[in-house]
Parts: C-alpha cells; sequence; structure tokens
C-alpha cells in the first residue's frame, strides 16, 4: 500500500513538472510600446539628448537672486503668471534701511534749510536793526562832538572855566563815539553783504553729501523689492513668506544647496531646445547655415523640426541635470540652441527632456 502510495506522487510530479514546463515555456507576446521611440528622419542624422528652455535672445532662463538679505514678506506673484519688466514680485523686510534712508532724507533737509538760510541773507529785519544801531552811533557821537566842542570853545575863552581833565575826558568820549560809529557802519556793510561765500560752498558741499548719502541709501531701500528684468512668465518660485533669502538665493531642504529665488522665462510663443552634441561627433556636424534638426517629444508621436539659432563654442564635460559638477565623467559634450513655435494643441514645457536628431553634413 505505502509503495501505490509513493508511485502515484511521483507520477503526480512528474505530470506537475510537465505542465508548468508547457506554461512556462510558451513564447510571451510582445507587449506593445506605451510610444514610439524616435527615429532618424534624416539619411544620416545626429542623436542628442535635449531639454526644453524659455527662448531668450542670449544666455538661458532668467535666474533671480536677492542683491540683500532678509525675511521675505510679501509674494506677489505665483508660477506661471506672466510679468512685465520692472513688475514687482516680492518684498524683503525693510524696516531698519528704512528708517536709516528716513533719517539720511531729515538730515539732508535740515542742511538744505541751513544753505538756503545763508542764501537768503541778508535778513531785512536785521539789516534794520544795523542801520537802527548806525543810526544811534551817529547820534552818540554827535552829542559827544558838541559836549567837546563846548568845552574846548569855553576852554579858549579862560583856560580857567574847564579843567584839562575834564577836556581831555571830553575829547576821550568823542574819539569812542566816532570808533562805535565805524564799528557800527563797519557791522551794517557786513551783514548787508550776506553769508561768505566760503560758508555757502561748505554748507553746499554739506548738503551735496547728505543728499548722496540719501539716494545710495534710497537705492539700496529700492533692492528690498525684487522686481522683474525683463518680460516674461514665472516659471519657478522657491520663496514663501517668512523664509530667509541672501545674496545666495534661498536653501533647499531636499537639494541642500541654494537655488535661485525666482526663475523667469521669456514670452511663451517660442521655446528654445539645448542639445548637447557629443564631442566625437562634432566634426559630422553641417555648417551652421545649414544645420537642421528634428524634436521627438516623449511619451507622444510629435516631431517638431527645429529653427537654428546659436552654438555656444565651448565644449564642456556633460553634467548631472541637478547641474551639481559631483560624478566623474569622460563625455564632453558642444551645447547647440535650437527654437520651435510652442504648439497649440500640445503641452510642453521648460524643463522636459526631448530627442533630437541634428541632419549631418
Amino acid at each position: 500500500m505505502r509503495n501505490r502510495i509513493t508511485f502515484l506522487l511521483a507520477a503526480l510530479g512528474v505530470l506537475v513538472a510537465i505542465a508548468s514546463a508547457i506554461f512556462y515555456g510558451r513564447k510571451q507576446a510582445a507587449q506593445p510600446p506605451m510610444f514610439s521611440p524616435a527615429t532618424n528622419p534624416y539619411a544620416h542624422g545626429i542623436y542628442a539628448n535635449g531639454i526644453v528652455e524659455s527662448f531668450q535672445g542670449s544666455g538661458e532662463n532668467i535666474n533671480i537672486y536677492p542683491e540683500v538679505s532678509g525675511r521675505i514678506t510679501q509674494v506677489l506673484v505665483h508660477e506661471g503668471e506672466h510679468v512685465a519688466a520692472g513688475q514687482p514680485l516680492l518684498a524683503i523686510d525693510n524696516s531698519v534701511q528704512l528708517a536709516l534712508a528716513e533719517q539720511q532724507k531729515h538730515q539732508g533737509e535740515a542742511a538744505l534749510a541751513s544753505l538756503q538760510e545763508l542764501q537768503a541773507q541778508p535778513r531785512r529785519e536785521t539789516l534794520a536793526v544795523a542801520a537802527a544801531q548806525v543810526a544811534q552811533a551817529k547820534a552818540s557821537e554827535k552829542t559827544a562832538s558838541d559836549a567837546f566842542e563846548k568845552q574846548r570853545q569855553s576852554y579858549a575863552i579862560d583856560p580857567r572855566s574847564v579843567s584839562r581833565d575834564t577836556l581831555d575826558n571830553a575829547r576821550n568820549a568823542l574819539e569812542v563815539a566816532k570808533a562805535n560809529l565805524g564799528l557800527a557802519r563797519r557791522q551794517y556793510e557786513l551783514i548787508r553783504a550776506g553769508a561768505w561765500s566760503y560758508d555757502i560752498r561748505n554748507q553746499q558741499m554739506q548738503y551735496n553729501a547728505l543728499e548722496k548719502a540719501y539716494q545710495a541709501s534710497n537705492a539700496l531701500l529700492q533692492k528690498y523689492t525684487v522686481r522683474a528684468s525683463a518680460d516674461g512668465i514665472v516659471l519657478a518660485m522657491d520663496a514663501a513668506p517668512g523664509s530667509y533669502v541672501s545674496a545666495q538665493g534661498a536653501y533647499d531642504a531636499y537639494t541642500q544647496g541654494y537655488d535661485p529665488i525666482i526663475v523667469m522665462g521669456g514670452p511663451q510663443d517660442y521655446l528654445s531646445v539645448r542639445c548637447f552634441i557629443d564631442e566625437i561627433l562634432i566634426d559630422r556636424l553641417p555648417p551652421l547655415a545649414h544645420m537642421k534638426a528634428q524634436m521627438s517629444v516623449r511619451g507622444t508621436h510629435l516631431k517638431i523640426p527645429l529653427e537654428f539659432v546659436r552654438m555656444q563654442p565651448y565644449v564642456t564635460p556633460k553634467i548631472e541635470l541637478s547641474n551639481q559638477r559631483l560624478e566623474r565623467v569622460d563625455l564632453r559634450v558642444l551645447p547647440i540652441i535650437f527654437r520651435f513655435r510652442k504648439p497649440a494643441d500640445t503641452a510642453i514645457y521648460p524643463g522636459q527632456l526631448v530627442d533630437v536628431y541634428v541632419a549631418e553634413k
């Protein structure tokens, strides 16, 4: 009985093994591709990886870094928004710089008031006081002169009528009165002449220095509002109210590095494609005037002809998309920039990776 059970189990195992071999040995039908891979549209073409960028007359996307450090108080735009040149994008706390600019503004206004005071001299009321002092000095001189003349005539008639000492005192009083009159007249002329030109010039220079200091502070104050440097669209916003930014940008906890606080692209009528040609294929490129290329958008069957824009004649090591030079690579590439009109029925955005074929010469 035991041998029969063993035989049945062995036979069953053989049958299972044969069935498994038949099942797993069947030829599996190939799964259809999700999309057709990029094909070479030219008889001889050079393949290159490309990345879509906003179209700029020169350079790449506009990376905006603040020129001052501080805490963000307001974010005035959002990603995808079209902005005009000079439009405020975000505001940084400017309380300290605002107080400094206001202080220097008031100092300049005080210096200007002092300058205008000097330039407005002589003051009519002050000149009138000086003129009255001259008149008073004249009257005093006349009184002293009359008194001396009487004393002198009396002494001339009878020397015993007036003592010599009294006559000398009268003469001295007359000399003092004449000196006072001369002093009053000189004081009057000095007041009528107005402020000294050197005093005016010195005050003018002080005012100019304070005005320049205020202009510098005010110019720095304006930098606490980050503005768009050109017409375009906001591609990325790496800032939020309350976060701290510096001239290095904003710290990204994911990349553990500093990124620009705002990335802007040009108007979206055209997009550009930056291709990287392997250095060993550079010799096969056609002349720039005859450059032709076609782009395939990954995940679609869309193929778009490209218009040559420019070449960056500088071969550099190929780097990671994160733009961090951390890996050792032997591949060196030549950047070539094309452009295309953005299709209305297909979503294409800066940052997408595309396949590009460039016609050989």
